[in-house]
């Protein structure tokens, strides 16, 4: 392949890249209403933290377990740097159906097309359609590859920031595993546990003390460097026991000390009820038809390039 024609195909992943990690990395998420960054906020309640990391994750999984179906309408913000390292925004109204702990459908209003990108995830796989011409593309994978996984979740950011788990995990679905794996402190009004893989912390999650819901998450390296972060905010009910964010705020920091990010307003958060033909047409993977490119992620957390 001549250089001219390598430099096109890098080009177009790029591309590809970015519309993925608009998505994949920023679903459920956060309101910049007409300005650049979150509101400035009142002084928060101290309250009495939890007294174990273990009564801290077992409200944590009690809320997981209260999990209901529930749709939404919302705004996208979106700051990021193209392949030029340009800086870029886009601002768009989406629409979100989830049924947990997998399943998740978001359209995004692009140029006057409704689904001008589309998210989806079920059991198996997940995936996103972009419809612009620029970026006409659809990109799959398969949850059953390591780096998907949580306790693996780390080395693949080192390669591709960008990861399904953190979408759903934003929206509630946060999940625990065995409790010596993680310890608690205290700073101020939050909780924070710790998720230890080794000797290496890879995540930690913000737990506002007097509420007991989920205000940030961090993932980090296996060095300890903070590599992406999810700020949640203006909680709504969605039934007695289960809450989801209005607002959400995921950074993702890059090599270059430049950063990466999306806000997204959840609203008209409602739970629902979906026939057996609507979950059929929300959570299956469509097949990839008029796009101009076809990507699927391997094991290596690689974009590889589909033959038409």
């Amino acid at each position: 392949m001549s250089q001219g024609r390598r430099q096109k195909a890098e080009g177009r992943r790029q591309k590809a890249e970015i519309g993925f990690f608009c998505f994949l990395f920023f679903v459920p998420v956060m309101l910049i209403t007409g300005g650049c960054g979150p509101q400035a906020q009142k002084p928060m309640r101290v309250c009495p933290g939890a007294e174990s990391a273990a009564a801290a994750i077992s409200i944590q999984r009690r809320h997981f377990e209260s999990a209901v179906e529930f749709r939404a309408n919302g705004q996208c913000l979106l700051s990021y740097y193209d392949e030029q390292n340009k800086h870029r925004s886009e601002n768009f109204p989406i629409k979100l159906w989830t049924e947990p702990p997998a399943r998740l459908y978001l359209q995004g209003d692009i140029a006057f097309d409704p689904k001008g990108i589309v998210l989806g995830s079920n059991e198996r796989e997940f995936w996103l359609s972009i419809r612009q011409k620029e970026i006409s593309s659809y990109i799959w994978g398969r949850w059953s590859h390591p780096w998907l996984r949580p306790e693996a979740r780390q080395s693949c950011f080192k390669n591709m920031a960008i990861n399904p788990t953190l979408l759903l995990e934003a929206l509630g679905m946060l999940q625990f595993d065995a409790d010596e794996n993680w310890s608690l402190s205290n700073s101020g009004a939050f909780d924070v546990l710790a998720e230890h893989k080794g000797a290496s912390i890879v995540r930690k999650v913000h737990i506002y003390s007097c509420d007991r819901l989920v205000r940030k998450i961090e993932y980090l390296d296996a060095d300890g460097k903070v590599l992406v972060v999810t700020e949640l905010d203006g909680y709504k009910p969605v039934s007695q026991d289960f809450r989801v964010p209005s607002v959400i705020k995921i950074v993702r920091r890059r090599q270059d000390d430049k950063s990466d990010s999306v806000g997204i307003t959840l609203s008209s958060i409602k739970p629902m009820r979906l026939t057996e033909k609507q979950q059929n047409l929300l959570f299956s993977r469509p097949e990839p038809t008029g796009f101009q490119h076809i990507y699927k992620l391997d094991e290596n957390c690689d974009m590889i390039e589909q033959p038409q």
